[in-house]
């Protein structure tokens, strides 16, 4: 029987001083975003890239509020993780959860998992679950940031550093735009920097659990969300400019 070979953890061949260079560049973006404004905010979905941004928001002893979109349908390994993350950094991440009323209007029209029966329901679950509370999470906030990066998918490629979020009238700012995959994972093994467990069975890119699974080798980044649409439906509505 033919086995499938999975995504795994990439080794770095980056040296201890390029990895120094890369993460006091990270640190000096950091800190220069809180200098410019004074209600800085990250929303961590404690995979890869947002584990590297909160280590170095925390060793910078820099002023960013930190939270996380606790949608419902989350692993069990996620939930677990956040505690885990919380014991490791002594910090407290901010649960964000959707409303239980538009929840229901949700599964009343859709049926609980009907976002895999088209695009519409798709956006409409990520709506209610993901996009409406971080718009709740960022009210009152002028910034705020993400661990996305331009290698992670086709529809990042012209990702920048800093870009005005249109649909909630703010600056949004993307630290890791230009990092690779393999400078994400030698930040993460030198700084020992805690690292969610689904990323150790074949889980690059981590969302809600009914929408997320392992890739193979060789797939796209994010080839394990929402794998039923086609390839360019990679997004749920979070970064998505109107």
């Amino acid at each position: 029987m033919m086995t499938t070979t999975l995504w795994s953890i990439p080794a770095s061949t980056l040296s201890t001083d390029d990895l120094k260079n890369k993460a006091t560049v990270l640190k000096q973006r950091l800190l220069s975003i809180t200098q410019r404004f004074s209600d800085v905010r990250f929303a961590t979905s404690l995979a890869a890239e947002d584990m590297v941004l909160m280590d170095a928001i925390i060793e910078s002893s820099i002023e960013i509020k930190l939270f996380t979109l606790h949608t419902g349908r989350l692993h069990q390994e996620t939930i677990d993780f956040i505690k885990t993350t919380e014991d490791h950094y002594q910090i407290q991440i901010q649960s964000v959860y959707p409303q239980e009323s538009n929840v229901a209007l949700f599964v009343n029209q859709y049926g609980l998992n009907g976002f895999y029966d088209s695009e519409e329901a798709k956006k409409a679950c990520c709506g209610v679950r993901k996009v409406k509370p971080l718009t709740t999470a960022l009210m009152g906030a002028d910034a705020w940031l993400t661990g996305q990066r331009r290698e992670q998918s086709s529809t990042r490629v012209e990702l920048n550093f800093e870009e005005l979020d249109d649909a909630r009238g703010i600056t949004k700012f993307n630290p890791l735009f230009d990092w690779a995959e393999s400078e994400i994972w030698a930040y993460i093994q030198q700084e020992q920097v805690p690292i969610h467990p689904l990323h150790l069975r074949g889980y690059p890119s981590i969302g809600c659990e009914p929408c997320t699974r392992a890739v193979k080798k060789g797939e796209d980044l994010r080839a394990g969300r929402w794998w039923w649409l086609q390839s360019g439906s990679k997004e749920c509505g979070l970064h998505v400019q109107p």
